[in-house]
């Protein structure tokens, strides 16, 4: 267990100064998708997209998920796209099928007419047990959205994980919402 435990905060610590370094910015007040304004921002792409920052992004959500019984993970685009891929790949080198779908914001227009990518022919979501990603977490908005897409397709969301949570009222959002939500990192890893 020891083992376990010192290699994930190797990982954590590891993924911690990629983000300090391709990710996070302090400075002058952004208006974040929340609304919220911030002096602290994360643009989560440039790690998410570093073949380091994805392996350990997939590498931390997969120790959160050993022993959790899940189907499919996966959020809402755009940001659970490229944490949804890793994961999926990544899952399958340690031996677990684990497949990715996402949430389109807004259904398809043409052919499927989809709303949920990454589904083989015949294949719903219901009864899916599913983990919903996302990069990062203000006030759980994103992500409580997808979900309601899911449930309303017929599954179950058994967890939500996101690299970061601003700690900015997530939490309780996710409670209300019966969720069971884990950060993989905070804002409190960020602040100096």
């Amino acid at each position: 267990m020891t083992d376990t435990k010192n290699s994930t905060a190797a990982k954590r610590a590891r993924l911690i100064e990629i983000v300090k370094a391709r990710s996070f910015q302090e400075g002058p007040e952004m208006r974040l998708a929340s609304g919220k304004l911030s002096t602290f921002y994360f643009n989560m792409k440039p790690t998410m997209l570093d073949s380091e920052g994805a392996h350990l992004i997939a590498d931390l959500i997969l120790d959160q998920l050993d022993g959790v019984d899940a189907d499919l993970v996966g959020g809402l685009e755009m940001g659970a796209v490229p944490i949804a891929a890793s994961v999926t790949a990544v899952a399958h080198t340690r031996g677990r099928k684990l497949p990715a779908f996402f949430a389109r914001k807004q259904a398809k227009e043409h052919g499927t007419k989809s709303l949920i990518e990454g589904l083989g022919p015949g294949e719903t979501m219901a009864g899916k047990r599913v983990v919903i990603v996302e990069d990062v977490t203000t006030t759980g908005g994103s992500a409580i959205k997808a979900a309601e897409a899911i449930r309303a397709s017929g599954a179950e969301i058994v967890r939500v994980i996101t690299i970061v949570d601003r700690q900015d009222g997530a939490d309780d959002a996710f409670k209300a919402a019966n969720m069971d939500f884990r950060p993989l990192l905070t804002l409190a890893n960020f602040k100096s």
